[in-house]
């Protein structure tokens, strides 16, 4: 445990500038209950994917109405990192957190009452902004705990934590909805309970970093160091590519799954999701010992390949194929996303680390966001097997390219 966070400095504050002595947990609690809150904003970021079929059935929603109400989400964490995603290195990484915490159990609770699409569209907006806060905040806040000041572990971290929080999200969400009692918001209320501990975890968590004022909120051009662009720049393709590819899975697979499988059954439909993420978590822990560059570059391939198995299911009706793509795909989502992470995090200047970790979030929810609004588009014309295809050509496309990179910088490195 390092004791220079808990010794009061004369002033009655703690010798890096923080806050007056009260309990506070060590180091290695804190460091995992920050990975637990990267989850639990992906946890809540995903709940609503199984739940869809039931609000358009409840609101006779069209397929791009449902993209549009995933796509204020996105919008509401671009918003956020833009405008206040350095705010923990200027206030402080606790109060961020706080704010963060306090927002999405807000959204929770939006979402969990919305008796229509509007409120649910205010709760996705809500939750946006709760996420990108988290998210920046917690990706720095892990550099900042982590006993050894490990990056690579952090990243680690980071990114098994996401698709955990990915995997447990729709799984646990499906099987409440599955259930058949208060479908709309069951799911919210195991979210909410969850949200509460993490809550009170916060409050008893050390600051790491020294208050530099008081927050000035304004919209920042996302800036990164020149030390630190090249591994950003391989780190931005690998979330690219692979978040492309969640973005459409979280949004349209649960309706891609039912027609392949020819299906109302919640959870079957929603296997994708959780192939994705469990195959992810499995691979960034095998090789999580793999040189940066090379993850990238292999995680990419190997994306390229699930892609384009998943494109083949929707030609063909194939729905063990898809099952297939959607796995071979994790492996790529998660071996190549911590590649890129590791990568940027071991050259992220301490003094930058959220501003960093916002950009490189800035990009993810990007790419997140804009295949499965053109896929939603495209759904309303041609139905979704044939926006798959469509939408999964540019993203096969972009993982081959983000592997040709990666490989070659690991090359030039060595």
């Amino acid at each position: 445990m390092d004791t220079t966070l808990l010794t009061p400095a004369p002033s009655g504050r703690t010798s890096r500038g923080t806050e007056h002595r009260r309990p506070t947990l060590s180091r290695k609690p804190s460091f995992v209950l920050t990975a637990g809150i990267v989850g639990l904003g992906l946890f809540a970021s995903v709940t609503p994917s199984p739940i869809y079929p039931t609000y358009q059935a409840a609101w006779d929603l069209s397929p791009l109405t449902l993209t549009l109400v995933y796509a204020t989400y996105a919008i509401g964490v671009l918003l956020a990192l833009l405008i206040a995603g350095t705010a923990s290195d200027e206030v402080g990484r606790r109060p961020v957190l706080l704010v963060a915490v306090a927002g999405l159990i807000a959204a929770t609770i939006l979402s969990a009452l919305a008796p229509g699409v509007v409120w649910l569209v205010v709760a996705r907006a809500v939750q946006g902004i709760a996420t990108g806060l988290a998210l920046s905040t917690a990706g720095a806040a892990l550099l900042d705990l982590h006993p050894r000041r490990d990056a690579a572990a952090a990243g680690l971290a980071n990114g098994v934590a996401s698709s955990v929080g990915i995997a447990l999200g729709v799984l646990v969400a499906s099987l409440l909805v599955q259930y058949d009692w208060a479908p709309r918001v069951l799911p919210y209320l195991a979210q909410l309970a969850f949200l509460a501990v993490a809550a009170v975890g916060v409050m008893a968590m050390p600051e790491t970093v020294a208050r530099r004022g008081g927050l000035r909120w304004r919209i920042r051009r996302p800036s990164v160091p020149i030390a630190a662009r090249g591994p950003f720049t391989v780190a931005a393709l690998a979330v690219t590519a692979s978040w492309s590819l969640g973005g459409l899975l979280f949004s349209l697979g649960p309706a891609l799954g039912a027609e392949l499988f020819d299906t109302a059954d919640v959870i079957l439909s929603s296997a994708c999701i959780v192939a994705l993420a469990s195959t992810a978590t499995i691979s960034q822990l095998v090789f999580r010992r793999l040189p940066p560059r090379q993850a990238a570059a292999a995680g990419s391939a190997a994306l390229a390949i699930g892609v384009a198995l998943i494109s083949y299911s929707a030609a063909t009706g194939s729905g063990a194929v898809f099952l297939i793509g959607a796995a071979v795909s994790g492996l790529g989502f998660g071996t190549g996303f911590l590649g890129g992470l590791r990568l940027l995090t071991g050259a992220i200047p301490a003094a930058e680390r959220a501003a960093i970790m916002a950009a490189f979030y800035l990009v993810a929810y990007l790419a997140l966001s804009i295949p499965a609004v053109l896929a939603g588009v495209l759904v309303g014309v041609f139905g979704v097997q044939v926006a798959f295809q469509v939408i999964g050509a540019p993203i096969a496309v972009l993982a081959l390219v983000t592997a040709v990179v990666a490989l070659r910088r690991s090359r030039r490195h060595r």
